[in-house]
């Protein structure tokens, strides 16, 4: 029977943690791009298109490099949020989150925006002319019908933040106990010599948890349509 040693135990309950905390405050804010590229018209919409999947196409040591040079002490907005808050991303578990739910921003957004444009929009109209509020349509009407697309993409956001390595590796180092999460914690482990079983076991368990979240996603959406075309 497996039985984890402590550092592949901290390993695993970092990458839920970081992955967990990435996925869940990025994404009000993917929601709120996504509605802004599904519905909106104005000037440089493209432009913004382009920005928010530019992760996507960027090696992702760029992109840590990116965020250490923003975000890092020297940084503009490290050194304005270390001087006026106390706050230190570069080298700690909290830049590891601020990286991953970068990576994982993109997935989010584009399920959402896919979701989004699905909705028909005479629902909507719908209720506008019995009286319902913008607020109201969008609670009651419109995030119901987007909630599958929400659970996709929370789901490939924190699969993606799971397995981000090059982004994290290079913002915040790959420091035991602090940094270190499965990918890093591979990372190190195959440049050690006889380590190919806790590698195995480390790679199974990315693979489990991101198994589950996806099951788990998928059986909340399913959930939501089975309750909604009832109604």
């Amino acid at each position: 029977m497996w039985s984890p040693s402590p550092e592949e135990m901290t390993a695993i309950r970092l990458s839920i943690r970081v992955a967990s905390v990435a996925t869940l405050a990025s994404l009000p804010v993917a929601l709120a791009v996504a509605m802004l590229l599904a519905r909106g018209r104005f000037p440089g919409k493209s432009l913004l298109n382009g920005i928010v999947h530019l992760p996507l196409v960027l090696p992702p040591v760029v992109t840590g490099y990116v965020l250490l040079l923003t975000f890092g002490r020297m940084g503009p907005v490290g050194h304005f949020l270390q001087a006026n808050f106390g706050i230190v991303l570069a080298f700690r578990w909290t830049g590891a989150a601020l990286a991953a739910a970068v990576m994982g921003f993109p997935f989010q957004v584009r399920a959402m925006r896919l979701s989004v444009e699905a909705v028909d929009r005479k629902l909507e109209q719908a209720a506008a002319t019995l009286g319902a509020s913008a607020p109201i349509i969008f609670t009651t009407v419109t995030l119901p019908l987007i909630l599958p697309g929400i659970f996709a993409g929370a789901v490939l956001a924190f699969a993606k933040s799971l397995g981000e390595f090059g982004a994290t590796i290079t913002f915040v180092s790959n420091i035991p106990g602090e940094t270190q999460t499965i990918p890093s914690a591979i990372y190190s482990l195959i440049q050690t010599p006889g380590a190919e079983g806790e590698v195995l076991r480390l790679a199974l368990v990315s693979v489990a948890i991101s198994f589950v979240a996806l099951m788990l996603s998928e059986m909340l959406a399913r959930q939501t349509g089975r309750r909604w075309a009832s109604v």
